[in-house]
């Protein structure tokens, strides 16, 4: 099994990157945020998953373990195999996919190329509760804590409840998720999509 590749990236295409490894080149399909870290002549890494078939192997890279992690989950909905898994995390960013989950934004992951409805439909329904936002946001533990012994009682109207809702679906608590939805209010958030992504922006 291939895990991790550490070396010169040779060469970029729209949907891959080589990456020389002592003298031998690794290709492999990138995710967006993989592509991001990679640049062509410097010295990069990829996360690795190994596809092994009878036709043949195909690397697939990815930024960090942890949307590997959230990549593993998406090709364990019936369907979804890692070449539509991996174009989904092109077209999206992790952050941006779990608010879909969690927000069950059929139309959004529709969007991605070769992602009919019904297969976008069976990914929120198969993932929803599974994704959690430790896994897949950057927030840290010491934030986290600060926050939840910190939340006051807020009255909050039936979108900023339902974005509370969303939050807690991604695995933060009611004080964590209340304070955030406050806070991205306060930021300027309209929609329930702009709550919830500026409250995970802000590391809640």
């Amino acid at each position: 099994m291939i895990a991790y590749l550490r070396g010169k990236v040779l060469t970029t295409t729209a949907e891959t990157a080589i990456l020389d490894v002592n003298g031998v080149g690794y290709e492999a399909y990138c995710s967006g945020g993989a592509f991001r870290k990679l640049t062509v002549g410097a010295v990069g890494e990829l996360y690795t998953y190994l596809q092994v078939k009878e036709d043949g192997v195909t690397l697939f890279g990815f930024e960090s373990v942890k949307e590997k992690e959230l990549f593993l989950k998406l090709i364990t909905v019936s369907g979804v195999g890692p070449k539509l898994g991996i174009a989904i995390l092109a077209a999206l960013s992790a952050d941006e996919f779990a608010l879909a989950i969690a927000t069950a934004d059929v139309k959004r992951l529709s969007a991605v190329k070769g992602l009919g409805k019904k297969t976008a439909e069976k990914i929120v329904l198969e993932l929803h509760g599974k994704i959690s936002a430790v896994e897949v946001m950057s927030a840290s533990e010491d934030t986290l804590t600060a926050t939840a012994e910190s939340a006051p009682a807020i009255k909050l109207s039936k979108a900023d409840e339902e974005a509370v809702s969303a939050l807690m679906g991604l695995g933060f608590t009611k004080a964590e998720s209340t304070n955030a939805v406050k806070k991205a209010r306060e930021n300027g958030a309209a929609s329930m999509e702009e709550v919830i992504m500026k409250a995970l922006q802000g590391g809640i």
